[in-house]
Formats: structure tokens, C-alpha cells, sequence
């Protein structure tokens, strides 16, 4: 009945593959900025895709500007390191194209999508954003979309494709990528939703003031055609982060499970970020910022967010989070 509700809150009657993308409906490894950089982690889009589908998959986007004037997307964390930096088109389309062609040749509507790719958006060109938009043209086929509507508040249903695109939270985005397009125009990715700045003075003050703020605070307002998703850092669970985290306590569900159930009741898909969990000898250039300290204290920590029905728990220990979510993938 849960996934019913939800499916209805995507927009339209339930169909048969709406409880795919119904808030709730799956628990998604979200494989933490899954691209190449300083030389490194090439492998990552293909590490992920082989711990199974369906996976979530992150890539920072930079705009690029040669020589000629001419920009293009590219992956990336860092503008200043991207001289050698591979196409976004190249890199994900072209390591994903095998993937999506056999998945539109089997036709399983009922397992789409099989990818969902969230976009972080480092820089908001609109040649940017106008690019990015012709490269989704391009791959329209694999593509999960809806139809603009007349107003935002308005939720049109989903039509499933192998590949469901999510970006952040940026209002020039919104205007780019959903609030141009004319009515009945397809939508084909969607945005999140902005939390309210946290109090404080200081950035340490606002950061562990999220903590303590409550989920009604935190998602004030219900999905949208566009906004359809929330992307919370660990620090709205546990004051101080991955860092400053104590042992996992029935406190810590409570406010998981809180956090959790606002948002699949505001039909919200929700994503957190970043669970590592590892030794410093064992670091492969992961922000510290992210690091529990021990496999086993981050992977207590996604089986907590596996049982709340977190729809994307973000790490980079791709295989290390199926083995100890105890998930098996085809």
C-alpha cells in the first residue's frame, strides 16, 4: 500500500513500473564521484556497474573552455585540474552505452531505471547547461522523463527509461532545464530541493546546528514536477559529521528514520553523503571529511540507512557496501 501512495505522488495513477522510482521503493548504492581524477580511478564506472543493477552513479561536471573559445562538459572535481579531463560524454555515455542499448533490447520496464545518474554540477554556464541538455537530447532513448507542465506544482507521471538523471538544487538550473522547456516538453532531469541555511555564525556552528534541526524544518515543501529528490550531508544525522560520530544509537535511527519518513511523505526521493569508513593506511584520496574511522563503524551506519529506506547512500567503498549491506545484485 506504502509504495501505492508514493507511486501516486510521482505524479498520475500507479502503473506497473512506478514503484521503481517511488520514494522508498529501492535502497541504491550511490557511487561517490565516479570519474577520473589526478590520474586516478578511471575504473570507477565500471567498478560500480559490476557490484550490479540498479546503482546510482555521481559526476561533478566543469565547463571547459580551450584554446578556440569552445567550452565542453567535463568530469571533474576541480576547475583548475581539468586540462586532461575526459568529455562527460565520453567518459559516462560512452563506458554506459553497452549497458543501456542491452537494457532497451530486453525491455525489463519493470526494473527501470537501471542507472540513476546524479549530476554535480561544479560550474553553471548556461553554454553549460545547453550542452548538457543537447547530449541528453541525443540519448533521449534511455532516458526516464515527464512532460512540463503548466505550473511546477504540478507533478506529471514519469515514463521509464533505463536511465533516470538527477542535479542539484541551483535555481539557474531549474530555469534551464525545466522552467525554458514549453508546456509538454520533456523533462529529462530533475533538480533538488534546497534546505534552509542552518543557524550560526560560524561554519562549524551552522554544521552542527543541522543536527538538531527538525525534518519539518529541514523539507518544508512537497515534490515537485522538477525538484523530486533531497540530498542531505551525514551531518543532519549525527552532529559533527563522520568525524565526530559516537557508537550508533537508537537516537541516531530515531532521527535517520525521521529524516527519512519527511521525505517519502513529501514524495522526495533522499540521498546522504559521504559513508567511508576505513583506516588511514587504507585512504585512496577520499576526503577525510567522510571517513567514520573503521569499515565496521561506517558499515553499521548503512545497514541503519538500508533498513530507513534511504533511497541513495553515497560512499566510495563500492564493493565494501554490497558485502556489508548483505545485497545481492544480477
Amino acid at each position: 500500500m506504502l509504495v501505492v501512495v508514493l507511486a501516486c505522488l510521482w505524479g498520475g495513477a500507479p502503473r506497473a513500473q512506478s514503484p521503481t522510482v517511488a520514494p522508498g521503493a529501492r535502497v541504491l548504492l550511490d557511487a561517490h564521484n565516479a570519474y577520473p581524477y589526478e590520474g586516478r580511478f578511471a575504473d570507477r564506472i565500471r567498478r560500480a556497474l559490476a557490484t550490479g543493477v540498479p546503482v546510482a552513479i555521481e559526476q561533478d561536471l566543469i565547463w571547459r573552455v580551450g584554446p578556440d573559445g569552445k567550452g565542453e562538459s567535463v568530469v571533474g572535481h576541480d576547475e583548475d585540474k581539468v586540462a586532461d579531463a575526459q568529455t562527460f560524454e565520453a567518459y559516462f555515455f560512452g563506458t554506459l552505452r553497452p549497458v543501456m542499448e542491452q537494457a532497451l533490447r530486453a525491455g525489463r520496464r519493470d526494473q527501470w531505471p537501471l542507472v540513476v545518474l546524479n549530476l554535480d554540477f561544479k560550474t553553471n554556464e548556461p553554454a553549460h547547461h545547453a550542452s548538457v541538455r543537447q547530449l541528453l537530447s541525443r540519448h533521449r532513448t534511455w532516458l526516464t522523463s515527464a512532460p512540463r507542465t503548466a505550473t511546477p506544482d504540478v507533478l506529471a507521471p514519469l515514463t521509464l527509461g533505463p536511465l533516470l538523471v538527477l542535479t542539484g538544487s541551483n535555481d539557474v538550473q531549474q530555469a534551464s532545464f525545466h522552467d525554458s522547456l514549453g508546456e509538454g516538453d520533456p523533462v529529462w532531469l530533475f533538480g533538488a530541493y534546497e534546505a534552509p541555511p542552518p543557524p550560526g555564525d560560524t561554519a562549524k556552528e551552522r554544521a552542527l546546528a543541522l543536527a538538531g534541526m527538525s525534518p519539518e524544518t529541514l523539507m518544508p515543501a512537497r515534490a515537485t514536477n522538477y525538484r523530486r529528490w533531497v540530498n542531505f550531508p551525514w551531518l543532519v544525522v549525527e552532529a559533527g559529521g563522520q568525524t565526530a560520530a559516537g557508537d550508533w544509537t537508537p537516537a541516531d535511527r530515531a532521527r535517520l528514520d525521521a529524516l527519512v519518513g519527511r521525505a517519502h511523505a513529501l514524495g522526495l526521493l533522499i540521498r546522504f553523503y559521504t559513508l567511508n569508513g576505513h583506516a588511514p593506511a587504507a585512504d585512496q584520496g577520499w576526503s577525510k571529511g567522510y571517513n567514520f574511522g573503521s569499515l565496521e563503524r561506517a558499515a553499521v551506519r548503512w545497514r541503519a540507512a538500508r533498513a530507513a529506506g534511504v533511497d541513495f547512500i553515497a560512499t566510495d567503498q563500492y564493493e565494501a557496501f554490497r558485502a556489508s549491506t548483505g545485497e545481492s545484485r544480477p
